[in-house]
């Protein structure tokens, strides 16, 4: 009878087309968040349900939003040989970020290709998206191939209910009214299984059982009703953008604790074993600080705590732009009428990201400057969630990816948010297991993004053997 080696023989011998397939799909630009690429987001939103129907799955590209007016939902599903077998949901997403500066890619975005890897043995593919999420997504999706072809049976025969989702890099704002819809199929699922995260390093694979959450805002600073000369205003009327400056600028202590009252009320504290087990890590803060161009001092943040705790397990407050005033080409004196900042927070266990927008904002309420008025903004916002680590799926996910790859996973955290895996836990009661094969260098978000096609490989044999292990549950 065919069994995982048959599959892993699949995966080998068509490795070249699986990557083939994987560049079809990175040249479709599903950018969620520019209205431009709608109907790109919706070819890409087919292409995966068509690579589902051909490994066997019965498929639906849904709509999503008021009216569908939304990004897609693709949502699959297979049988499973089993009824007291386990019912695993997969969530991925195929939107990406927008690939903005361009002048900074070293090749097209949209037109993959495969490079040396620098220093190191192997390829890599270039291109946004390579690894958040469509390189992540096609790990499972090509196991799920393999297992077809391999065996004849959808996923190898395991129950799995598929959702890819078209808007997670805009905020997933029509998520939880799709959740909740259908809520009744999610609840069927015993667990999640997510590939959007990473590896501790290129030797040392690792399984994420907490991210952190997300509050996103925008806050508005309204002056005078027009934009002012400085010459004749300036001494005499309020500045927008002094006053945000320095009403922002009071969101950290001297110790870069943030300031918003009740901010670290509800926060879970790390445990005496998490803090001795993440100092055993492979990890040089110093090492991560030079591949982004920084010296050791840089490594700044709240006192009292490791770089890796302070990612994984306290939260945190960023600006993450501002904008007023004159900013083209040569001078223009001007004191504006309005100035702006988006102003995220990463939140961890376990925090509530409403109660933390509403204590940002009064916050800035409290300290409105003379003459001005605020204007409010909260465009997106997820979650905390961290897992059970006693988890027989979790027991399985560690023992695939240790057959796989040679080497026992570490189980750690990310600093980084999943607003699904939040959604899941408080409508469904899902608890999730983050099962990815990125690299802190991948550049996710920024230009010339990659994914090492050797992290690839890992992730496709990882869900192949994961597949065997659900079997004997």
């Amino acid at each position: 009878m065919p069994g995982i080696q048959d599959v892993l023989d699949v995966l080998r011998r068509d490795e070249k087309a699986a990557v083939g397939r994987l560049i079809e799909w990175l040249k479709i630009p599903s950018i969620s968040t520019d209205p431009q690429f709608a109907q790109d987001v919706r070819r890409a939103a087919e292409w995966a349900a068509a690579h589902l129907r051909e490994s066997g799955f019965a498929v639906e590209v849904r709509p999503s939003g008021d009216q569908g007016r939304g990004h897609p939902i693709v949502w699959a599903t297979s049988p499973g040989e089993r009824a007291d077998g386990p019912h695993v949901l997969f969530y991925g997403h195929y939107d990406v970020q927008p690939a903005d500066p361009l002048d900074l890619w070293e090749s097209p975005p949209f037109q993959p290709v495969i490079k040396p890897a620098d220093g190191e043995l192997g390829e890599r593919i270039v291109a946004r998206g390579a690894c958040d999420d469509k390189g992540q997504v096609m790990m499972f999706l090509e196991a799920m191939r393999a297992w077809k072809l391999a065996t004849g049976k959808v996923a190898g025969g395991v129950r799995f209910s598929i959702m890819l989702e078209g808007e997670e890099e805009s905020g997933s704002v029509n998520l939880a009214a799709y959740l909740d819809r259908h809520v009744q199929e999610l609840r069927a699922c015993d667990v999640c299984l997510v590939s959007d995260t990473g590896m501790l390093s290129r030797t040392a694979p690792a399984i994420t059982y907490g991210v952190r959450g997300l509050v996103y805002t925008e806050v508005v600073l309204h002056g005078a009703n027009q934009d002012l000369h400085s010459g004749l205003w300036g001494g005499r009327a309020p500045n927008p953008i002094t006053e945000l400056t320095k009403v922002l600028a009071q969101l950290w202590d001297a110790d870069q604790r943030v300031t918003i009252p009740g901010f670290y009320d509800s926060v879970r504290p790390l445990t005496p074993d998490e803090r001795s087990a993440w100092k055993k890590l492979p990890f040089d803060p110093a090492q991560a600080l030079a591949k982004i161009g920084l010296p050791p001092v840089a490594d700044k943040g709240e006192a009292g705590f490791t770089a890796l705790e302070r990612e994984w397990a306290r939260p945190t407050a960023e600006i993450n732009g501002i904008v007023g005033g004159y900013t083209g080409h040569g001078a223009k004196t001007v004191i504006p009428a309005r100035a702006s900042a988006k102003v995220s927070f990463r939140l961890v266990a376990d925090q509530d990201p409403e109660v933390i927008r509403d204590a940002f904002f009064d916050f800035c309420r409290h300290r409105t400057p003379p003459g001005c008025t605020w204007e409010f903004i909260d465009h997106s916002g997820g979650n905390p969630a961290t897992v059970r680590t006693d988890s027989k799926h979790l027991a399985s996910a560690i023992e695939a990816v240790q057959r796989a790859t040679g080497v026992r996973p570490v189980l750690i955290k990310s600093g980084g948010s999943i607003p699904v895996a939040g959604m899941l836990k408080a409508m469904a009661g899902l608890d999730t297991i983050f099962m990815g094969f990125g690299l802190d260098d991948d550049r996710v978000h920024s230009p010339n993004e990659k994914f090492e096609l050797e992290c690839y490989r890992m992730g496709a044999r990882s869900h192949a053997h994961l597949i065997e292990r659900l079997q004997g549950l």
